[in-house]
């Protein structure tokens, strides 16, 4: 599932590209919305908020998630499309470019002056505006006994940790995802590194929290078996999540995290 960043970056770049433009075709094909026509309405704007895209578009937002597999391209007219045209499930057009939404997740399409109830359950948006590290600390700490690794990934915790993010964090701040809230020391901390992480990270395409973009860019994720690379210990890898449809992949060294 793709991290907060992602979703930020693919926000500015279609509102780069769309902002202040008409729609000279739509194509919603999910069965809900078939039959919906935006051509002649004006995107004004399109934004993140943690991992949904929010598209102002006339007097109704389109409301997507991308999910596990989800992605939005920009396309000009003309150019071949990099994934098949069977998993497109949204097209917006303009005069200049061709956006196209594949494997949604999610794709709704509410009032405008309602857009905040698709994501007012959300805890505070590591890259909004409104971001509130007091907030996000309240309800880090609101269920002592929950594990850490699955509170970081709880959206209504903090909106933007995605599982890469969670693994690396609790690798930098010595703890075992399973360990309970309760017994982090400074849990505030690991609050303000998740936002100078995804801030560090916002604009770029290849994303580190090791500090570099040569090599080895991840501390444990996805690097099971292999050696830490401060200790030398091989990295164990488990599964982590409050079902059996929610459980993720978990990486940690058994030596710097205790």
């Amino acid at each position: 599932m793709p991290e907060g960043d992602t979703v930020y970056r693919a926000a500015k770049n279609l509102d780069a590209a769309l902002h202040g433009q008409t729609l000279t075709k739509s194509d919603f094909r999910v069965p809900a919305f078939a039959t919906v026509d935006l051509s002649g309405q004006v995107v004004d704007d399109v934004v993140s908020r943690g991992k949904h895209l929010l598209h102002h578009i006339g007097d109704v937002t389109l409301h997507t998630h991308l999910k596990m597999e989800g992605s939005w391209h920009l396309y000009k007219h003309g150019t071949k499309w990099k994934r098949p045209a069977y998993q497109a499930r949204v097209v917006l057009e303009t005069a200049e470019w061709v956006a196209v939404g594949f494997d949604l997740g999610i794709v709704e399409l509410v009032p405008r002056d309602d857009d905040d109830s698709v994501v007012d359950y959300l805890g505070p948006d590591l890259l909004g505006p409104d971001w509130n590290a007091a907030r996000a600390l309240e309800n880090l700490t609101a269920d002592p006994e929950r594990e850490v690794g699955l509170a970081l990934l709880d959206q209504r915790v903090l909106a933007g940790v995605g599982n890469v993010y969670r693994n690396e964090l609790c690798y930098l701040r010595g703890v075992l995802p399973t360990r309970p809230v309760g017994e982090v020391d400074h849990p505030e901390k690991m609050i303000d590194l998740a936002h100078r992480l995804i801030v560090a990270n916002k604009d770029r395409v290849d994303r580190t929290t090791t500090g570099t973009l040569r090599g080895t860019t991840d501390w444990v994720y996805g690097r099971a078996g292999k050696p830490c690379l401060r200790c030398g210990t091989k990295i164990k890898r488990g599964m982590l999540g409050e079902s059996d449809l929610e459980l993720r992949d978990t990486y940690w060294c058994p030596v710097c995290q205790t």
